[in-house]
């Protein structure tokens, strides 16, 4: 009796997958419009932005330091994004994938790698501010050019194999007259993998790693003198909230459907609610990848009257992820300073007790009388 009612073939075996429904992502006419839209201002916006921020870097920046590598590095991840928005806007409009199953698989894979860099990218900032903030002394010793350098390319290969899901459980199928790109599985247990390992690994962690790093840098800054450095924390402080905030909407709709995996008597409520989301919070996602240039410029338009076009480059060498560097550098100068002050006193107050014992010392005349 259960078998031949109409909801029964709607609650999910612990082998069916969750979106066995037969529903897919752009179904909702709304919610597509709703994302191409976004998408569209995305790229607008985040193209051109994105590419200033690397033209600024490469052609302006009178030095390149960490500060500006890793900023770099986090325009490159942003702006190849930017680059692959086209592609989603033609999907969202048409409500049709057109582009083969390759370039299924290949496209998500880059937005799943562009996710997880742009996250670690702010981690590895975040860290850095941290040691730069509480040991000053021993920045350099631990991030040197080289250490950095190889810190970023051990980064990039680990996020390519994290987003190697991507390429596996991404595909192209038809329904009725039209074809979509989205995640396939097997069972329910590939679905919970699948989306925990992205909550995890792309948001869990690095945050929690983040959280702790800005706790202990405003509890440094409490303490000491580097109060008036607060505006170089807010900018690197905007980023890290900028990505949680456009970010959170994905990892919440991937947690409904993971929910519509594992609870039978909500699948149906949770599958509509997931199929219908995803468009518009994936689209929300994107605007990460264009928000950075607009935070830079506000932070930095300060510079543009005496800077000109070189104004985000004069950002980037003062933001002070390095100031804490310049700051120890800078004691070490005045200690030198003093050092070479004291020695020159001393040396002064010497060759003044030298003249006063050879004038004491000099052998007065003589008389010899009858």
């Amino acid at each position: 009796a259960l078998l031949s009612h109409p909801s029964a073939k709607m609650l999910p075996s612990p082998t069916q997958p969750s979106n066995s429904t037969g529903e897919t992502i752009v179904d909702n006419t709304a919610a597509t419009a709703m994302g191409a839209l976004i998408l569209s201002l995305v790229f607008l916006l985040g193209f051109p932005g994105n590419i200033f921020v690397m033209w600024s870097i490469w052609a302006r920046a009178r030095k390149q330091n960490i500060t500006t590598l890793l900023i770099l590095n986090l325009a490159i991840a942003d702006g190849s994004l930017m680059a692959l928005t086209p592609f989603f806007i033609i999907y969202l409009v048409l409500k049709n994938w057109i582009f083969g199953n390759v370039m299924c698989k290949v496209l998500f894979y880059l937005c799943l790698l562009n996710m997880y860099a742009s996250i670690y990218l702010i981690t590895i900032m975040s860290l850095y501010r941290v040691l730069a903030i509480r040991w000053p002394h021993k920045i350099r010793i631990v991030t040197g050019q080289r250490t950095v350098m190889r810190v970023l390319a051990v980064m990039w290969v680990l996020v390519m194999l994290a987003s190697i899901p991507a390429l596996i459980y991404r595909d192209t199928r038809r329904s009725a007259s039209r074809a979509a790109c989205d995640s396939y599985h097997d069972t329910n247990k590939d679905v919970v993998i699948q989306y925990m390992l992205e909550l995890v690994l792309g948001f869990c962690l690095p945050y929690a790693i983040i959280v702790v790093s800005y706790i202990l840098i405003l509890k440094r800054i409490r303490q000491t003198k580097f109060r008036r450095r607060i505006r170089s924390e807010k900018l690197i402080l905007a980023i890290v909230v900028t990505f949680c905030a456009f970010w959170l909407p994905y990892h919440i709709v991937n947690m409904v459907q993971v929910g519509g995996a594992r609870l039978s008597y909500l699948h149906y409520q949770l599958n509509v609610i997931w199929h219908r989301g995803r468009a518009v919070a994936a689209s929300i996602a994107f605007i990460s990848s264009c928000a950075n240039p607009v935070l830079y410029f506000f932070a930095g338009k300060s510079y543009i009257r005496r800077e000109g076009t070189a104004f985000m480059a004069r950002l980037f060498e003062r933001t002070g992820l390095d100031s804490a560097t310049r700051k120890s550098r800078q004691n070490s100068q005045n200690s030198r300073d003093y050092d070479k002050e004291a020695n020159s006193v001393m040396l002064k107050e010497k060759q003044e007790e030298s003249v006063t014992d050879t004038s004491s010392n000099k052998v007065k005349p003589v008389k010899i009388g009858r």
